[in-house]
């Protein structure tokens, strides 16, 4: 293949990125359709499948756009929050609140797409992941020097998991969540719980 043909298609790529990014922005993964898409990218729909294999690659590539977007929001707010661990996860979860609410469609869009049955997520986009967890592991590492390596990384998906859980429902509007108005507070409050809690079983240790 020839440069000529790979900038091409890597030109088209982009481009079938740009438009399925803006469509899933404006009306969800459930109204993104590949005619639609190619359509408006101005291909064929035959060229979406040279370009980027099929529909559910070309939602990964808009998935992984958006984490690598929310990785460096994520960043960004820890880098005000002084030096206590218990700030950063504060910062970080007000951050990760914020960016679900501003970005609210394309951020549902990283846990509502799932692949067909028997297809396994392309390593790539696995290491994209990362962005949830990374910020977490140091200032846990400080609030839990007991935990390393393997258990480390578990306690920073588990406390994610913990934050990500209360945003979820509240945004999703179920039944079970908090308004949306409350929010922001009950992820703090939720935060300051876990800290409270690490400083207990410290003390309760000894440390």
């Amino acid at each position: 293949m020839s440069n000529k043909t790979e900038e091409k298609r890597a030109e088209l790529r982009m481009r079938l990125i740009d438009v399925a990014e803006a469509q899933i922005a404006a009306r969800g993964l459930g109204g993104l359709k590949a005619r639609e898409v190619t359509a408006e990218a101005g291909c064929a729909l035959g060229a979406l499948y040279n370009a980027v294999q099929d529909l559910d690659t070309l939602v990964l590539h808009v998935n992984s756009r958006t984490l690598a977007r929310l990785g460096a929001a994520l960043h960004a707010a820890c880098q005000g929050a002084g030096e206590a661990p218990e700030d950063v996860l504060q910062a970080l979860a007000a951050g990760y609140v914020a960016f679900a609410r501003e970005n609210r469609r394309l951020w549902s869009a990283l846990f509502e797409h799932r692949l067909p049955e028997g297809v396994e997520t392309p390593d790539w986009h696995k290491r994209d992941h990362a962005v949830l967890i990374e910020e977490i592991i140091a200032p846990l590492a400080h609030l839990r020097p007991d935990l390393a390596g393997e258990a480390l990384i578990m306690r920073a998906r588990t406390t994610f998991a913990a934050v990500h859980g209360v945003v979820q429902l509240a945004l999703q509007g179920r039944f079970v969540g908090v308004p949306e108005e409350s929010l922001a507070d009950e992820v703090a409050a939720l935060v300051s719980a876990m800290t409270r809690g690490t400083h207990l079983l410290r003390a309760g240790t000894g440390e």
